[in-house]
Parts: C-alpha cells; sequence; structure tokens
C-alpha cells in the first residue's frame, strides 16, 4: 500500500499543478517567452521550427528575459545536431555561441549543457573519441572555474559513455563521484536534481542477481522525487523478481511499469525486454527467436541469466555467445577510449607538475631580485668595502641558483625519460596480446575446411584469452591512476567469505596452466559473513590469484582464508607450488612496474594496487617469507570495519 501512494502522489501532485504552470513555469520565464518556449521545444527538428524559435528570441529581448535568450540557443544547437545535413564547423560554432551567451547572462548550467548536446551529436554519429574529448574539455573547464556542477556534469557523462560500451567498473567509478557529490554539495543546481537514475545506473553495473544490485535499487526507489524515477524503479523490480523466478513479484512490478503514463523514461529495450520474460514463464520462446538477439549486451545478459535460472539453457547459452561476440566488437573503440583518457590523465598530471616547478622557479627569482635590490640600497649608504662583501654573497648566490636550475632540468629530463620509457613498456605489453587476436582471428577467417572445428575452438579461445588480459592490463593502470587521484571508493556492506573465495576462483581458473589444480580451503564449517567491502576483497583475491596462475607450472594454487591464525582479523591466503620469491625481494615485488621475471605477461602493477587496496580498507598484504613449498601471499582484514584511508 506505502509502494502504491508513492506512485500515486506525483500523479496528483502533477495533476493539481496543471492550472498554475502558465503563472509558475519550472523554467521562471515571463509567461509570453514560457508560452513560445514550449512551442518551439515541440517543434525542433520540424518544420517551422526556425521562425518559431525566433519569436522566442525577440519575446525575450522585448521582455528583458534573460535566461529566455539563453534558451532560445540551447533550442538552436538541439535542432542543429537533429539534422542528417547539418555539418561539425555549424555545430561547433553553435557550441560556441550558445557557451558565449550562458556564462555572458549568468546561466552556468547551459554553459555545460553544451557540452552534453555537441558530445551526443558527434557520439551518435559514431565519433566516440571527439565526444570523449569534448567531455575530457568540459572537465577541464570544470576544474579551472572550480565549478561543483560543471565536475559533476561532466562525471555523469564519462558514466553514460563508459555504460554504453558495457565498461562497467570504469561507469561505477564515475558513478560514484556523481552520487557522492551530490550527498555532499550544496550547490543548488545539483540538489535541485534527482539523484535516483544514478543509483539505478550505479546498480546496473553488478552482475544480475547480486546483492549489491538489489541493495542501490531499493535506495534509488527511496529517493525517487518524480513519477520517471518511480516507473524505471518498478522496471528494475519487476527484473529481480524474475530473475528469482519468483512470477508474483514480477507480475505485480510489470503492472505497475504498464500502468505508467511515464514508460517512456525507461530505456527504449524495456518492453521488448518484458514481453521476451513473459515469454519465458509462459514457455512459449524458442533458442532462434530473433528479439533475443537484438538487445544490448546489459539487457541481453539479464536475459540470459532469467534464461538460467529457469533451467532453460537451450536459450542461455546462445545468449551469452551473443554478449561476449557484441562486447568483442565494441572492444577496439572502448581501448581507444580508455588509452585516449589515461593518456589524457597522464599528461594533466605532467602538465601540473610542471606548472607547479615553474611556480617556485619565478618565486625563488622574484626572492632574489628583491634581496638584489635590497643590496643595491644598502650599498649606496655604506663603505665601499661592505659593498664589496655584499657583492660576492651576491655572487655566491646566482651559482646556487644556477647549480639549482642545473639540477631542476636534470630531474626535468629523467621525468620525460621515465615517460618514454613508460609508454615503450606499455605498447609492447599491450601489441603481444593484440598481436595474438589479430593472429588468431586471421585464422579464424579462412575458408571452411581449413582447420577441423576443435583447432577453431581453441583459437577462439585463444582471443578470448587474450582479450581478457589486455582488458586485465589497461584496468591495472586506470586503477592505479584512480587510486592516485583519490577517487578509489570504499563501500563497506556483508562479506560472506566462502562467496568471494568461489568468485574469485571463477574470475581466476580460466589462468591456470595445464595440470595445474586450484582448491578451496574455507576456514569454517559454515559460512562466516562480516562487514568490509566484498568486491575490493574478491579484487585483491583475483589479483593474487591471477599472480599464482602466471607462475605456477605444475602442482597445486590453494586459495583460503583463516579465524585462527590472527585472533580477531580475518585471514586470507593464496598458496602455489611454484618457484616462489626470494626473502629480500619480498617487498620490492609491492612497488610499482616491477617484475621479477621479464617474461611474464603483466604491468608490474597487480600487486602494488593489492596493497594499495588493502591500506585503504584497515588492512594489509604481504608475502609470508616462512613458507618454503613455493609462494604464499597474505591478505589480513580486521572482524569489525576500519575507517577507510582516504
Amino acid at each position: 500500500m506505502t509502494r502504491f501512494f508513492k506512485i500515486l502522489i506525483p500523479f496528483l501532485l502533477l495533476f493539481l499543478s496543471l492550472p498554475a504552470l502558465g503563472q509558475n513555469n519550472p523554467y521562471d520565464l515571463t509567461d509570453e517567452c514560457y508560452q513560445l518556449f514550449l512551442k518551439a521545444d515541440s517543434m525542433v527538428g520540424k518544420e517551422g521550427f526556425a521562425s518559431i524559435n525566433e519569436e522566442l528570441l525577440q519575446a525575450a529581448v522585448r521582455n528583458s528575459d534573460d535566461k529566455a535568450q539563453v534558451l532560445y540557443y540551447v533550442l538552436d544547437l538541439r535542432a542543429l545536431t537533429r539534422k542528417p545535413e547539418t555539418t561539425d564547423e555549424q555545430v561547433l560554432a553553435a557550441h560556441e555561441r550558445l557557451k558565449e551567451i550562458a556564462l555572458k547572462l549568468g546561466y552556468r548550467q547551459y554553459f555545460y549543457q553544451s557540452y552534453e548536446s555537441t558530445k551526443n551529436y558527434f557520439f551518435n554519429t559514431g565519433r566516440l573519441l571527439k565526444a570523449v574529448e569534448l567531455i575530457r574539455e568540459m572537465q577541464r573547464e570544470a576544474v579551472a572555474r572550480d565549478d561543483q556542477y560543471g565536475k559533476w556534469s561532466s562525471a555523469k557523462a564519462f558514466a553514460t559513455i563508459y555504460g554504453n560500451y558495457g565498461d562497467r567498473n570504469t561507469q561505477r567509478r564515475y558513478l560514484a563521484e556523481v552520487i557522492e557529490t551530490y550527498n555532499s554539495s550544496d550547490d543548488p543546481l545539483i540538489k535541485r536534481q534527482t539523484i535516483a537514475p544514478a543509483y539505478l545506473d550505479y546498480a546496473n553495473t553488478f552482475p544480475p542477481c547480486s546483492d549489491s544490485l538489489r541493495y542501490y535499487v531499493r535506495k534509488a526507489w527511496s529517493l525517487a522525487k518524480t513519477p520517471q524515477d518511480s516507473v524505471r524503479c518498478a522496471f528494475e523490480f519487476a527484473n529481480i523478481g524474475a530473475l528469482a523466478v519468483n512470477y508474483q513479484e514480477y507480475a505485480k512490478w510489470r503492472d505497475v511499469y504498464d500502468q505508467s503514463p511515464f514508460r517512456n523514461a525507461v530505456t527504449r529495450f524495456a518492453p521488448k525486454m518484458l514481453d521476451i520474460t513473459d515469454d519465458l514463464f509462459a514457455g512459449r520462446i524458442k533458442p532462434d527467436d530473433k528479439r533475443l538477439y537484438s538487445l544490448p549486451t546489459q539487457n541481453a545478459r539479464t536475459i540470459a541469466k532469467i534464461a538460467e535460472n529457469m533451467g532453460r539453457h537451450d536459450i542461455a547459452e546462445p545468449v551469452k555467445d551473443y554478449c561476449l561476440d557484441t562486447k568483442n566488437k565494441d572492444f577496439a573503440e572502448l581501448l581507444d577510449m580508455q588509452l585516449l583518457e589515461l593518456d589524457a590523465q597522464y599528461g594533466n598530471d605532467l602538465l601540473a607538475a610542471d606548472l607547479a616547478a615553474k611556480s617556485q622557479q619565478m618565486a625563488r627569482i622574484t626572492r632574489a631580485i628583491e634581496v638584489f635590490v635590497l643590496i643595491v640600497l644598502i650599498v649606496g649608504l655604506v663603505l665601499m668595502i661592505l659593498y664589496i662583501r655584499n657583492l660576492k654573497r651576491r655572487e655566491a648566490k646566482d651559482a646556487a641558483m644556477i647549480d639549482e636550475l642545473r639540477r631542476a632540468n636534470e630531474h626535468a629530463r629523467l621525468a620525460d625519460e621515465s615517460k618514454t620509457r613508460f609508454i615503450q613498456n606499455m605498447t609492447h605489453e599491450i601489441r603481444t596480446p593484440l598481436n595474438a587476436i589479430v593472429g588468431f582471428s586471421q585464422l579464424l577467417s579462412l575458408p571452411d575446411g581449413t582447420f577441423p572445428p576443435e583447432e577453431k575452438e581453441e583459437f577462439s579461445s585463444h582471443i578470448i584469452n587474450n582479450t581478457k588480459m589486455l582488458t586485465m592490463l589497461l584496468d591495472d593502470i586506470l586503477n592505479t591512476s584512480a587510486m592516485d587521484s583519490g577517487k578509489y571508493s570504499i563501500v563497506v556492506e556483508d562479506c560472506d567469505c566462502n562467496f568471494v573465495c568461489h568468485e574469485a576462483i571463477s574470475s581466476s581458473e580460466h589462468r591456470l596452466q595445464p595440470g595445474v589444480q586450484l582448491n578451496f580451503i574455507p576456514g569454517a564449517d559454515s559460512p562466516y559473513v562480516f562487514r568490509t567491502d566484498p568486491r575490493r576483497v574478491q579484487q585483491i583475491l583475483i589479483n593474487l590469484l591471477t599472480n599464482a596462475c602466471k607462475h605456477t607450472a605444475s602442482g597445486e594454487i590453494r586459495v583460503g582464508y583463516s579465524l585462527t591464525e590472527h585472533p580477531g582479523e580475518v585471514t586470507f591466503y593464496v598458496e602455489d607450488t611454484g618457484p616462489g620469491v626470494p626473502a629480500d625481494q619480498a617487498e620490492r615485488i609491492f612497488e610499482r612496474f616491477t617484475k621479477l621475471d621479464e617474461f611474464v605477461q603483466g604491468t608490474g602493477l597487480g600487486l602494488s594496487i593489492c596493497r594499495e587496496i588493502a591500506d585503504k580498507m584497515g588492512g594489509r598484504v604481504f608475502l609470508d617469507t616462512s613458507y618454503t613449498g613455493g609462494a604464499r601471499f597474505v591478505f589480513i582484514l580486521p572482524e569489525t570495519p576500519a575507517q577507510p584511508v582516504a
């Protein structure tokens, strides 16, 4: 009943407010300008739009309505982006006009909206990198102006782009920034927005059936401000009911969705997803149904999981293959986008360091000049001997300054060489899996009959493994950049030790070398649950298992946890029968870009990321040097959650 009223109340408020819209419009325009704006907005992309929009501009000038003037340029840019014959030059010129007038008249929200509209134009016409460059420019403008609303808007835009290309980890990082900024900000432009959509998008970055997805959908439901928020939540609750194979729960929320007049606020694929789910419950759908293969990857993955939970593996398996094929098609563009962002972040850091060094240098020169002027004034009033003595002192200072400048120049040269080595190393690390992907793809493209099916299946396996390896390399670099920039968050919730260990094993076992066994050793007779961030625990275990798989050619790898090895703490460990690590290298392997074996694939970032995450969680990661059967890495966390390290 409470939920029914939660949905009904926004409709009642909307109905009661209809008579007053002419006087209290949401844009705070004059009545004449508001009516013209509504008419022009409804005609964007249609015949006659230009004349109506021109009437809006004339009325805005006549009524001295600054905001209406800005909205004229907003609609003009939006109309240009929808015309198929529009050129890039026309769109960019309209973009600059809107930016200029928005700042001039004091409506900064439309300054950033100009970037968003222009980004959508390039994104929708297939220019992904150009769209990313625009949002990066918007972010730089917001930082330069110290504008929290601009930073918030650029984080939302990045989350949307990465979400469209299936990079859930990066999307989740930007969405966490959006939510954190909203909760801590007092900017009225931010606070008047609704945060429920961000929580819904954040929920969908987690796997179907996960506790995190259900938690954040419920969070969005509790924060819903508009009927559009409520219908989106109803759609997600319907999916959750279907994933649980609970038809009664699914049907309840499906009815809420169907009865809402704001169904268009949900993705345009929502009706098709719900129709497919209806057919799954009714047993009417077949594996060759074309609807299954016309959904975006995220929606198709949810349908596959629903089918799998219903026991319809004949549906689930081909849909999973479709998702994998779609993800591989998007991978090249996503790789370019991630490399562009990485290069931009690295360039920004280098520029900031260079500016800081130059600022310090100018301050030193300024101080030296002040001292020099003071010395000249004193020399004019004192004896010649004091003048000579002061002159020698000044020469000594100049010599010291020259030495310092030489050292600064040498430091800049070494930094540039370090950057070059880093890029060369990364180029080599990325080229290796890329060459494998290209080579095996070319073999698969040969005419049928060239290779038997089992060899083609092996080629496909190599392509998938190298794709995952390439993704892992980029994730390591971006995770390191996120930690350095302070954007890496810790979310404390219930953590089931058995569950995170099994999930880590599931994510890592494909990396095992032939003949190597991977075993789980539980530390308790029943599942043990404590409060921490389970996703970070799982990430550390995956990194440790990946490291063990690389260096273990035979024998076994063991992963487990203990509640008694360190009383009051949970001790996770990963043991292998590989060559081990010399005791004198036990701390060096946790340094960034450190690899004891240069012939093993990787960035040398995995173990350093583990230690930094553990530090943020109030725990610790180290190599057990007393272990002699190979290598044993230990990850210890307190049983009660510690305050995350900023």
